[in-house]
């Protein structure tokens, strides 16, 4: 059984997309995608600095038209398919709750208003690695922090006010690593909430379909059966954790047995190389990847 998986903010590195774009269709798409984003992101995927590429209003759009770009190019359908974070609007698009254009306009207006609302307040997220799970979040909670990701594999991303984040790097749990993240705001927490209602207005204009393969929610892991409810879904994830574990959680019970991760790969593989045992996994980094996808599939 297959997922296909698309990856998040922080997935992006500079020139990730530059190999890539010497194939005639993946450039086409990139090129019709940029004038819906209202970006040059071909540009911003091969020439641009970190920082540049690290702005949520560029960051997004680059993510999700680089995925579905690599899903169209790689030509396989899959039992399931999910994405982290922004990721997700890839997802429903490959499983066709959204086409690739409704995706990208509305991953615009996300990532402008993400944007927004993180300069109001000096946020940012930090990783915690390792430690026992519930020591981690009751320190959380003690510190006023939000556990803005739970991706499993020992993995927990905390979301909240740069004063906040600074006191818990200096109080960590037990046998517990923080690291700072370079984001630019505390993603998935309740300082994002005025990006929500701006993206549940932009939403209201878009009619989902119902989705063609089976769709996981960050939200609980839970496979969602309606284009409707999905799309709320999008929207208020925005504000809401991401439960990684939890879809990798139902991967395992609907018997996933391979994994591919659509372009830029290799942080959602990684974390079922320790999470899910036995799941085979391609990354998709470069376009030599795409034939070793195809070659794991048979």
């Amino acid at each position: 059984m297959l997922v296909i998986v698309a990856p998040g903010q922080g997935a992006q590195t500079p020139g990730f997309l530059s190999p890539w774009l010497e194939i005639p269709e993946f450039r086409d798409r990139i090129s019709a995608w940029s004038d819906i984003a209202g970006l040059d992101l071909a540009s911003y995927g091969t020439t641009a600095g970190a920082e540049e590429i690290r702005d949520t209003a560029v960051a997004q759009p680059l993510l999700v038209a680089a995925a579905l770009a690599s899903f169209e190019t790689l030509g396989v359908r899959p039992d399931l398919v999910a994405g982290h974070s922004v990721g997700e609007f890839a997802a429903a698009a490959v499983a066709g709750v959204l086409t690739p254009e409704q995706a990208l306009g509305l991953v615009r207006e996300r990532g402008l208003a993400m944007a927004k609302a993180a300069s109001v307040t000096a946020t940012g997220m930090s990783a915690v690695l390792g430690g026992d799970e519930n020591e981690v979040l009751a320190a959380l909670d003690r510190h006023g922090l939000t556990p803005a990701n739970i991706n499993g594999a020992g993995q927990i991303v905390a979301g909240g006010t740069l004063e906040r984040l600074e006191a818990f790097a200096a109080d960590p749990p037990a046998r517990a690593r923080v690291r700072s993240l370079a984001v630019a705001g505390a993603f998935h927490t309740v300082h994002m909430a005025p990006a929500v209602d701006h993206l549940r207005a932009e939403a209201a204009t878009v009619t989902p379909a119902e989705p063609s393969i089976t769709l996981l929610s960050n939200a609980d892991g839970a496979a969602v059966t309606a284009g409707g409810e999905f799309l709320e879904r999008l929207v208020t994830q925005v504000a809401s954790p991401v439960r990684w574990d939890a879809c990798m959680a139902t991967m395992a019970e609907r018997g996933v047995t391979t994994m591919i991760e659509l372009l830029p790969g290799g942080t959602l593989t990684g974390l079922a190389k320790r999470a899910m045992p036995g799941v085979r996994t391609v990354a998709l980094k470069t376009p030599a990847d795409l034939d070793t996808a195809r070659e794991v599939l048979g």
